[in-house]
């Protein structure tokens, strides 16, 4: 839609002129004067002539691309309801198809949000019949609320929050499902301007602040990708950019918890081809030029949306500034669909009529209807459109028609314990619309689930469950049975579970070892006994990440001491490298020569670091960094002086690569992690192992362990990782 709004008779002439179709201006024009006549004096709430808002509806339509015929009604909208003119005169002076439109509108026109439920579900019912007749009834009523939104500060406080709801609700998924967006977004952000009027000032005060260096930012991507594919000879294509709509941005930030920062596709770049073939080779252009995020790239040409929207999503990584966006890549003809929905298509020529159109964009209206008559319950309208609104919830039933919502994603196990935990712990199976399914199988909206139980109460959930389960109550019910009714299992269960950990750890330590870390990781948290620490694993009480971050650090430490109290071995020569290394790979040891090298596990040295040599039994020289907490302060004062020798490297720089842990420490945010690996992907660096934990102050604690070639490097790394919002300190870990 257009930024500026068009409300004069003028403006009206203007856009259809411009419009590059033929409409008849003087039906226009006679319908312009008979509504001025009948409307005479009558004013809006805020003050102006009534005349102004048939004219901004007209207006809208005709930028929509509609026929004449749904200009002329939309100027003649209100004269039957608020003048004394009759519907017999309309059809008499105009055409008995205008009059028809507008008898549809008459009939919804008295919709109320401030009604009861089954009032308002009766008044859509007959919303949808009157659009499955003639779909340009419920377009030209969209235009009519949206002008209504445009105009609704002249009302009282109450008045426009009921407005808004209802059109948040009810006229802003309509417009969704015909796959309007231009109209959709602009029903969503003006209705979020009422219902939420700081959150709404929020937003726009933060894209304000970033409104130069993003349009900068966008600019320079927009001029990249033209001349590539200029370069790449793609014949015709239009680069432009966008920004997400402000009640987008507000689903994201508020109700999933994210900053502005955290929102990929706040920006974006759209490219435009002719034909679905340009879509994919253009995208294979773009996967070169920028670095794709994975799991973020969407095929809604393959696979359109309910809606019939197509397009092409994918999220990317600029290698210049390294800053996250997404570009949309779709047709000229998808671009319309997407900005007009079935507007876009529309097919009427002058003089023809839109009665009983066949259109497969309208099927969704007859299923709804057709599940209302089978339900009975007129208020399955309501819920259905409504859920449109909330794509991140799913509305379900239960065979005696109970709603039940849970988030988008979520499974049958899920919607067992949404009932109630004796439900969910009997669950041996599941129904959905009548067909025995998989206990993974997800959910859609409209749903009718039937869970087939046991009589067997000691039967009990699977601990798969937990891995397939999308909610917290869900998960949280399997655990309490568990931990109730399995205690012995548990044991086993979390016994196993910890060695299998241990194995994959490769520790160099004992069993015994290993038992008296596990003891004393339990006492430490509080546990009465061993058993009951491993209980708490096995039922999901503990997060077996958080107990092995502990393990790994006493395992060091047990390690480094054992490894420093060996005998020394007989060792002499002059200098040392390490196994397998290059010319200047390795370190130069004072008075041993031809001896294996290893790097000490419990500092991990790099190039660069000052280090010291330990002559150990059988393992060669140990190389410690020089502030190892494993090497004394004062050697000449230590045990065994002896055994502790010079050791530089061989090289300024070296082939060999080295393994090194940070630990960084910021917020604890949503999307943190995910920033955090897009910055190793864009640096080309592959993570070893990542372990995050909570801590105190709503602080999130993370060790990553990569590869590095030296100091220089970790350092270069640990600098991009610094720029990431919200992390506080980044330190080496000893380990």
């Amino acid at each position: 839609m257009s930024e500026s709004f068009y409300n004069s008779y003028d403006d009206l002439l203007f856009l259809m002129k411009n419009s590059g179709k033929s409409y008849d201006e003087q039906l226009v024009d006679k319908a312009y004067r008979f509504a001025l006549e009948a409307h005479g004096n009558q004013l809006r709430k805020s003050g102006e002539p009534y005349i102004v808002h048939p004219i901004s509806v007209a207006c809208i339509l005709v930028e929509l691309g509609m026929d004449v015929d749904s200009v002329v009604a939309a100027i003649l909208h209100d004269v039957v309801e608020d003048t004394p003119v009759t519907l017999s005169q309309v059809s008499e002076m105009f055409s008995p198809g205008i009059a028809s439109i507008i008898d549809g509108l008459t009939k919804i026109s008295k919709m109320s949000f401030s009604t009861r439920e089954e009032r308002q579900a009766e008044n859509i019912r007959k919303m949808l019949i009157a659009m499955y007749e003639d779909i340009r009834v419920i377009i030209i009523k969209l235009a009519d609320r949206l002008n209504n939104m445009r105009t609704i500060d002249a009302l009282a406080p109450q008045k426009r929050r009921d407005i808004a709801l209802e059109t948040m609700e009810i006229y802003a998924p309509i417009a969704h499902r015909l796959g309007i967006r231009s109209v959709k977004e602009e029903l969503e952000d003006l209705s979020l301007r009422q219902l939420d009027s700081v959150a709404y000032k929020e937003i726009v005060a933060e894209l304000a602040e970033r409104k130069l260096d993003k349009e900068n930012f966008i600019s320079t991507i927009k001029a990249q990708i033209t001349e590539t594919l200029s370069k790449e000879n793609v014949a015709h294509f239009t680069v432009e950019g966008r920004i997400k709509s402000i009640n987008g941005i507000y689903n994201k930030m508020y109700k999933q918890n994210k900053t502005l920062d955290e929102i990929y596709d706040v920006y974006a770049v759209r490219v435009l081809v002719d034909t679905m073939d340009d879509c994919y080779h253009v995208l294979g252009i773009i996967h070169q030029m920028f670095i794709p995020i994975p799991n973020r790239f969407k095929d809604y040409i393959t696979m359109p949306k309910p809606n019939g929207y197509q397009s092409l999503h994918t999220t990317v990584i600029s290698r210049d500034t390294h800053f996250v966006f997404e570009i949309q890549i779709r047709t000229f003809e998808m671009h319309k669909m997407a900005e007009y929905g079935i507007a876009a298509h529309w097919k009427y020529k002058l003089g023809m009529s839109a009665k009983g159109e066949s259109n497969q964009r309208l099927d969704w209206i007859r299923d709804l209807l057709d599940k209302q008559r089978e339900s009975g319950d007129v208020t399955e309208i309501l819920r259905q459109i409504k859920s449109d609104m909330m794509p991140e919830e799913v509305y379900a039933f239960t065979p005696k028609g109970d709603l039940k919502v849970v988030p988008a994603g979520a499974t049958v196990i899920d919607f067992a314990y949404a009932i109630h935990s004796a439900v969910g712990n009997r669950m041996i199976g599941a129904k959905i619309n009548g067909n025995i399914v998989p206990i993974n199988q997800v959910l859609a909206t409209g749903d009718i689930v039937e869970i087939l139980t046991t009589k067997d109460a000691t039967r009990g959930p699977s601990r798969d469950w937990l891995n397939i389960v999308k909610t917290s109550e869900a998960r949280t019910k399997i655990r309490a049975w568990f931990k109730k009714e399995r205690r012995e299992e548990n044991i086993i269960e979390g016994k196993n579970s910890l060695a299998r950990e241990i194995r994959r750890g490769k520790y160099h330590i004992s069993e015994e070892d290993s038992k008296d870390i596990l003891l004393e990781i339990s006492q430490r948290l509080a546990y009465d006994t061993l058993d009951d620490f491993y209980a708490a694993i096995g039922y999901g009480g503990l997060q077996i990440t958080r107990i092995m971050q502990k393990f790994h650090d006493e395992a060091q430490k047990r390690y480094a001491a054992r490894e420093a109290a060996a005998e020394p071995a007989e060792i002499t020569g002059k200098t040392v490298s390490t196994k397998n290394s290059g010319a200047k790979d390795g370190v130069v040891v004072s008075g041993l020569n031809n001896v294996l090298v290893k790097y000490a596990r419990c500092c991990n040295p790099l190039p660069g670091d000052e280090i010291i040599g330990f002559i150990t039994r059988g393992f060669g020289v140990s190389i410690h960094k020089r502030d190892c907490t494993n090497v004394p302060a004062d050697i000449s004062s230590s045990a065994e002086p002896e055994r502790w020798v010079e050791a530089v490297w061989a090289g300024e720089n070296t082939n060999r690569e080295f393994d090194v842990s940070i630990d960084i420490l910021g917020d604890d945010r949503g999307g943190l992690l995910n920033d955090i690996t897009s910055q190793f992907v864009n640096m080309h660096l592959g993570i070893n192992s990542l372990n995050s934990r909570v801590i105190k102050n709503n602080k999130a604690q993370i060790t990553i362990e990569f590869t590095t070639k030296g100091i220089e490097h970790m350092e270069m790394v640990i600098s991009r990782l610094l720029k990431i919002k919200g992390i506080t300190s980044i330190k080496r870990s000893n380990r």
